[in-house]
């Protein structure tokens, strides 16, 4: 749900060859300078193995080399989502209804900075998530960023 410009159009650019290899672009992370860094976390059905890391890798790396979408040298790495899942899209947050998570707030809901609880869906293009006996309704737009609990 965070997202400026350049996480945007990273996003576009990427989504189309991952989707075309088998797998979901869950998320990325970016940063040009210095020490630049394109990391992209993949998923499937399957679940992800290092082996699927490498293929992505090595796929994407030629595409990277001639789109050159950050300025200057940056590493680029493909990664599982882990179990503390970012969530970016209702798809993610109806696909995990069930499921423990934390939503951080672009700016505080209700005097709330951070909201953990149970993940209900979506309905009209909100977000449920149930904290403390009360069911949040939560517009895309107002998620900082979002990820799941791993369960104990």
């Amino acid at each position: 749900m965070s997202g400026g410009t350049r996480k945007d159009r990273l996003i576009a650019l990427l989504e189309p060859p991952v989707q075309a290899l088998g797998y979901e672009l869950v998320d990325l992370d970016a940063h040009a300078g210095r020490r630049g860094l394109l990391r992209i976390f993949i998923d499937r059905d399957a679940g992800v193995s290092l082996a699927d890391c490498e293929r992505v890798s090595r796929q994407l790396s030629a595409f990277l080399d001639v789109e050159d979408p950050l300025p200057g040298h940056y590493v680029f790495e493909v990664s599982s989502p882990g179990l503390d899942r970012r969530l970016r899209t209702l798809a993610h947050f109806e696909r995990f209804a069930g499921h423990e998570a934390t939503i951080r707030f672009k700016t505080p809901q209700q005097q709330r900075r951070t909201l953990r609880g149970t993940l209900r869906g979506v309905a009209q293009d909100t977000v449920l998530i149930e904290a403390g006996g009360e069911v949040w309704r939560v517009a895309p737009q107002a998620i900082e960023s979002a990820r799941l609990i791993p369960a104990d």
